[in-house]
This record gives C-alpha cells, sequence and structure tokens, in this order.
C-alpha cells in the first residue's frame, strides 16, 4: 500500500493515539542490502542477534518480543522507491517478508497486529518559474 506524505502523519497519529508502537523506516539513499538492513536495525531497534540477512530479518518481525508489548505496530517505510529501482530483486524480497510478517500477525491472538505503510513524496514537478 502506497501513502502520501499527506495521509502518512495522520496515520502515524493515529496509531500512537491508540497506544501503537510506530516506527518510521526511511530509506533515502539507501541502494544497497547492507544498507538496508543497517537502516532495518537501526530504525526498527532490532536486538543484538539481528544477523543482518533475510532469515533474521524475518524472524525479528514474527518474534517481536524485543519490543515493548503494544495493542498493535506500525511501521511507515519512507523513500522507498530508490531501493526499489537499484535493488528490484532485493525490494521483491523486502516486500514479501513485509507481507508474510503483517500476515502473521493478523493470525495471532495475543500481541496485536502489524501493519506496513508505504510511503514516498510525490515527485517534484520541475521549477517553471523564469
Amino acid at each position: 500500500m502506497t501513502l502520501d506524505p499527506q495521509p502518512l502523519a495522520p496515520a502515524l497519529a493515529a496509531a500512537e493515539e491508540a497506544g501503537w508502537t510506530t516506527v518510521r523506516l526511511d530509506l533515502d539513499g539507501v541502494r544497497s542490502k547492507t544498507e538496508l538492513m543497517t537502516r532495518c536495525a537501526a530504525a526498527l531497534r532490532l536486538p543484538p542477534w539481528f544477523g543482518r540477512n533475510w532469515d533474521a530479518l524475518a524472524d525479528c518481525l514474527i518474534d517481536l518480543s524485543w519490543l515493548p508489548a503494544a495493542p498493535g505496530r506500525l511501521i511507515a517505510v519512507t523513500a522507498w522507491r530508490g531501493y526499489a529501482r537499484a535493488r528490484p530483486a532485493d525490494w521483491e524480497t523486502f516486500e514479501e517478508i513485509l507481507e508474510e510478517a503483517v500476515e502473521f500477525w493478523r493470525e495471532q491472538e495475543d500481541g496485536g497486529p502489524l501493519e506496513v505503510l508505504l510511503a514516498d513524496p510525490p515527485r517534484r514537478r520541475p521549477d517553471t518559474t523564469p
């Protein structure tokens, strides 16, 4: 799901008001899997055992015991299009991991849902000022 920045702020505010844990994962400038894993580790405050690979990321997003208890969790992934263009196969893997984690938490009776929003700023229009 892709949202423009205008709806992103209200979505984050509503989630926080409901007591959800909210995380903004900014991928601006990320062009490699190593950079992606580093950003994920920092933004999501992943545990020290995070192995910085796809399997470890999937494990962390399904476990979530390393996060404080909350009625739900929202991850807003921003500025992701550059990474998706630079690394389409890795982006597809990343999306699959996020989707699987969301589905996993929808099926759980305990722990609250996990939701992921993909947001990117609108494309800049060229300046037509003389």
